[in-house]
């Protein structure tokens, strides 16, 4: 799951070179939305042909991807707190 591997993010030093498939599409997706900045090669080779990026390298989580985790974190608080009740 993105959100998952973008908390996974805010616990290794960045930049940080991605290289299984799966995790290459976590950070496409995250780019995508704005939550980190990455490099990612073009989804488009020179003939104009789909391709699949072997991999990725995220520089940073934007202020809206540190957003994103702390709301994650709240929910997740409210949640646990909800099953004690």
């Amino acid at each position: 799951m993105p959100l998952t591997f973008l908390m996974s993010l805010q616990h290794v030093p960045l930049p940080k070179k991605v290289v299984t498939p799966e995790d290459v599409r976590h950070v496409s997706v995250l780019k995508a939305t704005g939550l980190i900045e990455a490099e990612i090669a073009p989804a488009l080779d020179g003939s104009g042909k789909y391709k699949n990026a072997r991999n990725a390298i995220v520089k940073r989580i934007t202020k809206e991807g540190m957003a994103e985790i702390n709301r994650m974190r709240t929910e997740e608080s409210r949640s646990k707190l909800a099953r004690r009740l």
